[in-house]
């Protein structure tokens, strides 16, 4: 009787193919690729971040960085120090300039004049921005009594320093056409003579220190598009020059 041949049972034992076995190790290695790639990417800017905070610190005594119209100056020790009320030229602002500013800021809050007078700094020099309402009234270039007052006050700090001086005129852009000024050119330079030749012929500032322009509407710190804009637009500046820029220049 023949025997019979015994069927061998097939490889299927629930198992998975062969080729999903190599597919799942690629999908492995793909992924693992890519965290990598993302890793490296995290560790780069995490570094960046670091190093910017470590140059930050090094470089101002400071982390992160430095909030607007703030400056950082150097001191005679070799400390830095920060200042408010800076016009950010990128220029290091030197640091005698610097006391001379504070100490004129003192002065200003002390005799409370704070609030008709702003006071800035820069690389080139100190600027004392005066309302045009305190000195004079509407369309003329006479000082009034509260002008007179303040530029009193003002002559002492003058004074108390040899640096040249500039004094700065400006308008709003309201045409101004009379029989004394025919535009805003006229005006604005008129005003500022009017307040060099007082404080030159009435405070006795040294007139060599002394020099006046006029920029008529042409250099407008704010738009003149409301009253209180063009309000700020009417000023005088007195700019006080830090001598190293002077000689350079």
């Amino acid at each position: 009787m023949a025997r019979k041949r015994r069927m061998k049972s097939s490889d299927s034992g629930g198992g998975s193919p062969g080729w999903m076995t190599t597919f799942s190790d690629l999908m492995s290695l793909l992924l693992t690729f890519f965290i990598l790639l993302f890793s490296m990417s995290s560790v780069v800017e995490s570094k960046f971040d670091q190093a910017s905070a470590s140059m930050s610190l090094a470089f101002t005594g400071q982390d992160g960085l430095l909030p607007e119209e703030t400056t950082v100056v150097p001191t005679n020790n070799g400390d830095v120090e920060e200042i408010e009320g800076v016009e950010t030229t990128g220029e290091e602002i030197p640091p005698e300039l610097v006391e001379m500013y504070k100490e004129m800021e003192k002065e200003l809050k002390e005799q409370g004049m704070e609030g008709n007078i702003s006071i800035k700094i820069d690389s080139e020099g100190i600027y004392l921005d005066i309302k045009d309402s305190i000195l004079f009234t509407s369309g003329s270039a006479e000082i009034v009594g509260s002008g007179k007052e303040t530029l009193d006050n003002l002559a002492e700090l003058i004074n108390q320093v040899p640096n040249e001086v500039i004094i700065e005129g400006y308008t709003d852009n309201v045409p101004m056409s009379n029989a004394q000024y025919a535009s805003n050119w006229e005006l604005s330079t008129s005003r500022a003579v009017s307040v060099l030749r007082y404080l030159s012929e009435e405070k006795q500032v040294d007139p060599t220190r002394l020099s006046a322009r006029g920029y008529g509407e042409y250099q407008p710190i704010a738009p003149n598009d409301t009253a209180k804009n063009r309000a700020e637009n009417r000023r005088v500046n007195i700019v006080i020059l830090y001598e190293e820029f002077k000689e350079e220049s």
